[in-house]
Parts: C-alpha cells; structure tokens; sequence
C-alpha cells in the first residue's frame, strides 16, 4: 500500500484539537513532514507578540515578583514533576500530590503531563537518532528548541509510552483539557491586578500590566528556558560521560532551569532524581523536593548509585532507563 502523506490539518479541526489529544501516536517517521500545524502555531506566537503590550501596560514591583515567583513555579514543576516524576519515576507521591503538580505544569502551556511525559521517554529511546524528534544533530538548533512541537506529527499523546500513568481518569482529563489551566492562570493574573489597583489606585497597577507580566512575560520565559535542554545542552557544555548522544552538562542551563543543565549526568543515568551528580553541581529542583520529603509529600527519592561517580567511567550503564509499568501514587 502506497504511504500516505500526513494532511494539513483544517482551522476547525486544528481549534478542536487544542482541547482533545489523539489518544494512540506511532513511531515516528524518521523525516517528518515538517509543515506547521498553523492552529496551534499562531497561538503560540500570539503568546509572544502578547509580551510587546509591557510598552504600553509598564511596570511596577508587584508585577515583576508576580512574573518571577510564577517562573519559579512553573519551571520546577517541569523539571521535578514533568520530567523527574512523570516521564522518569524517579521518585513517588500521592495522587493528590501529582494532581496539583499535574495542574500547575499545564499553566506552562507545554501540553498535559501525559503528553509530555511520553515524548520525553521516546526521546530517551531514540536520543539524537533519525527518530528523535528534536534533536539539533538531526534537525538543527532552532526546529529542536522551538519547532518540533508545532507541526502535526508531534500532536498526538503516545499512550503506550506511559500506560502507568494514564491509568489515572485525572491525569487523562488534564492531557485532555490541558488548555483550561493557563486560562484559569491568565483570569487569576488580571483579577490580582484589578484588585491591587483597586485597593490603590496610585499605584498604577492594573490589570492588564499583572496579565502581561505574571502571566505571557513569564510563560515565554518559561518557554525558552526548559526549551534550552532540548537545544543547547546537546551542543554547548561538557562531557563526563559517554552516551550514545551529545547530551552536555552546563551550569548556566542548571541554574536557569534549577538543574535540567546536568543533562549529560541525566543521560547517564536517568533514573536518579538527582541530576546534579555532585555536591558543587547546583539542583535546585532536587533540594525542593528534598524539603518537600522532610513533610510526607514525596518519597523515595532515587539516588546517584556510588559506582556512578567514579572520576572517567567510559561506557554506558547496561541497565540505563528502565521505565516501570505500574504507576506507584497512592491516594
């Protein structure tokens, strides 16, 4: 049978995908029709071009802590929970636990965490292959750090790369609704600004300068920041360990991303919550979740196994990600 080639898709269906995910995705091709899916890739750059209102909104204290503190949030809730939780299991928590992590990595606007999760697992299978959808060895610097996502192929949730956790049904509804979160975001950022601006009217705080900052400044930043672990980590950094791919430690990315920078570390050995192998390689993200161990939040956190830090190991570790199948969060 002849392959048929993949379709652009039309607006309306594009605008009922934003709130429904394709529930199975195969291998991908190894050269992708790298046509934009325009539905999802005008309002991402609608996201952008939202941040030039700050030349008319301005700015003001409480706007710029907004933007930060909302940065803060949502950049460890990728790194820890996105990424350290969902797509690699290295430690547990309860269901209520990942469901709020769950729903507070959704304002990021990078898609549900199944979504993400199952992408990030594939790239782990097929880092810096012809398969891997954004490597910068295959495709260049700028399609992996802000392209690959925008096109058809990337679209559909691979569910047979995560069957643990989409056994959740809430998991399942904030991959499928993963829109309602950032708009949630977005009202409660304006309404904050009103209601400062309001109670002092001097202040100049309004609403629209709280939505421009707490909500589109820090989400393209948020943007930007995790999108350099795809990008530039697999370019720019150095090389403790050899892997099959081009993955780099960085401290620069580290601090940015609160520990994402020691990806060649990660790449290494994926299993260890840590990624900072080292007492001097900052993880922001792992002594977050450190505290939160000390309160019955989050449990067994995986550790660096002490064979892993001899000065030049030379190859990979035979057992180097293994994924459980079941999920472990407890009620």
């Amino acid at each position: 049978m002849a392959e048929v080639s993949p379709q652009r898709p039309g607006l309306l269906n594009g605008l009922k995908n934003l709130f429904r995910a394709k529930p199975d995705w195969d291998k991908p091709t190894a050269h992708p029709d790298r046509v934009y899916n325009w539905s999802r890739a005008i309002p991402y750059w609608m996201i952008h071009a939202a941040c030039l209102a700050v030349i008319w909104v301005g700015w003001s204290w409480p706007a710029v802590a907004v933007c930060v503190l909302l940065y803060a949030l949502r950049v460890f809730t990728l790194t820890a929970f996105y990424h350290r939780y969902f797509s690699h299991r290295s430690f547990k928590c309860g269901r209520i636990t990942q469901f709020i992590f769950g729903f507070i990595g959704c304002t990021a606007v990078q898609r549900g965490p199944l979504w993400w999760a199952a992408h990030h697992r594939f790239h782990h299978a097929h880092s810096d292959d012809e398969h891997d959808l954004h490597s910068p060895r295959e495709r260049g610097v700028i399609w992996s750090h802000m392209m690959w996502f925008l096109t058809p192929e990337s679209h559909p949730t691979n569910v047979k790369m995560i069957p643990d956790f989409n056994r959740y049904p809430e998991i399942r509804w904030l991959d499928k609704f993963d829109l309602i979160p950032p708009l949630l975001l977005a009202v409660m950022t304006y309404g904050f600004g009103a209601l400062l601006g309001y109670m002092n009217p001097e202040s100049g705080i309004t609403g629209l300068q709280m939505l421009v900052w707490g909500f589109f400044i820090s989400t393209v930043a948020v943007y930007h920041v995790t999108y350099l672990v795809n990008s530039a980590t697999h370019l720019i950094g150095s090389r403790r360990y050899e892997t099959k791919d081009d993955s780099r430690n960085s401290l620069i990315i580290a601090l940015l991303t609160f520990g994402e920078g020691w990806h060649n570390n990660h790449h290494y050995y994926p299993n260890s919550t840590r990624q900072g192998f080292f007492w001097w390689e900052i993880d922001i993200s792992y002594m977050v979740l450190r505290t939160m161990g000390l309160f019955g939040l989050v449990w067994e956190l995986r550790p660096v196994p002490k064979r892993l830090l001899a000065p030049k190991p030379k190859t990979v570790p035979a057992t180097a990600t293994p994924v459980p199948i079941m999920g472990d969060a407890q009620s």
